[in-house]
């Protein structure tokens, strides 16, 4: 200080704090420092627990101390990283208790692209590498669904899309609509609230998330991480049918299947019946001949089986016992009758031989047997006495007599 006094005794003797509050009101007053665009590369980048943000602007030459209060910084889409060429817009003036210069910076966005197609990248890039996208976890749509979920508006233009395409092409599935939001930062918990109500029944087979086109900004709901996430972890199949055909969102990329538009994830999800048709028919005839042929064969098989059981029924052992009983029978008659014919010859034989040399032809001959009155055969004139009783048998009958002499 004693150097400067010497060069002029007109000289003035600035504190720190002066001097720095000079510059800073030079700053101030030039109005072009006050709304600056600069455009370099992020390096340092820090984020203080309040929610500031710190870091330094450079390129090849020359760097400048950037900061960005907490209220700036919560309206950014995405936070900068170190290496990101950025546009940075605000004010510069001095950090008077550091001595230095900065930019206080109120807005950013990448150097030639927006921030919002940085931020897809980022996001895209970040699920790749988690492997949300793999074709691993892609689940099959089902070719005959019977009950088809909508995550749409209400009274969109795609839903009427949509249903009309249903309708004509696979009228015989069911619909059930979860309406949402499909555009602004309500959006995506809607869109998540009505995905997990529709993946947690029982009755759903293919869910699909539709929504019209619309500039990046318009379709952003279907490029947010809660959606993402949330139809990764989904167990149902998801058909992703949002915006035109040259529009891509991250919903398209986890999705298991993507469909250029909301009609085509519609065409997508279902058969046409008109296809159908003709083949069912085809196969209704080839079931109804191969019905009859198996009724035919199976008629064969019965008769076949009928013809065994006849063989093996006991009806059939029992005739024949009963005929060979009928016949035992008969032979059994016959063998008696000539046993009986035999034996009745040899009575008639006997009884000639006994006639002959019997008691009856002699009595024929004129001889008599004579009992007493107990029955007894008389043999000797001893055996009576005079006035007994006597029967005498003759050849023709019997006497009674009595003893007069003996």
């Amino acid at each position: 200080m004693s150097f400067l006094r010497g060069v002029s005794s007109e000289s003035e003797t600035w504190s720190v704090s002066e001097l720095t509050g000079y510059i800073r009101d030079l700053f101030a007053i030039d109005f072009r420092l006050q709304d600056v665009e600069v455009e370099g590369e992020i390096s340092n980048f820090t984020q203080a627990r309040s929610g500031h943000l710190y870091f330094t602007l450079k390129d090849a030459q020359a760097q400048l101390k950037c900061v960005m209060w907490r209220s700036a910084a919560e309206q950014l889409r995405i936070l900068p990283r170190d290496g990101d060429a950025v546009v940075v817009h605000g004010r510069i003036s001095i950090y008077e208790a550091g001595g230095i210069y900065q930019l206080y910076a109120d807005g950013l966005q990448p150097a030639g692209r927006g921030d919002l197609a940085l931020a897809f990248e980022r996001l895209k890039q970040q699920l790749a590498d988690e492997g949300l996208f793999a074709e691993a976890h892609k689940k099959p749509i089902p070719q005959f669904p019977r009950k088809i979920g909508i995550v749409t508006s209400a009274d969109a233009a795609a839903l009427r899309d949509i249903l009309n395409v249903l309708a004509r092409r696979w009228p015989l599935a069911q619909v059930l609509i979860a309406p949402t939001l499909v555009q602004g930062s309500d959006a995506p918990p809607q869109i998540v609230r009505a995905l997990q109500w529709l993946d947690g029944r029982n009755d759903i087979d293919t869910i699909l998330i539709a929504r019209g086109g619309g500039s990046l900004e318009d379709l952003w709901a279907f490029n947010d991480e809660r959606v993402a996430r949330a139809i990764f972890a989904a167990q149902q199949p998801i058909i992703s049918g949002v915006g035109h055909e040259v529009d891509f969102t991250i919903t398209d990329f986890v999705a298991d299947l993507r469909a250029p538009t909301p009609s085509a994830a519609a065409e997508l999800a279902t058969p046409d019946i008109a296809e159908i048709r003709p083949l069912a028919a085809a196969l209704q005839e080839r079931l109804a001949t191969a019905m009859a042929d198996q009724l035919e064969m199976k008629r064969g098989q019965v008769q076949t089986l009928l013809r065994h059981l006849g063989h093996l029924s006991p009806r059939v052992r029992l005739d024949s016992h009963r005929q060979r009983l009928d016949m035992l029978h008969g032979r059994l008659h016959q063998t008696m009758q000539r046993r009986l014919d035999r034996q009745q010859n040899r009575l008639a034989l006997l009884q000639a031989q006994l006639a002959t040399v019997g008691p009856l032809a002699t009595l024929a001959r004129g001889y008599a047997i004579v009992r007493d009155g107990d029955g007894r055969i008389v043999r000797s004139v001893s055996q009576v006495s005079v006035g007994d009783g006597l029967e005498v048998q003759v050849g023709d009958g019997r006497l009674g007599v009595t003893v007069q002499t003996v």
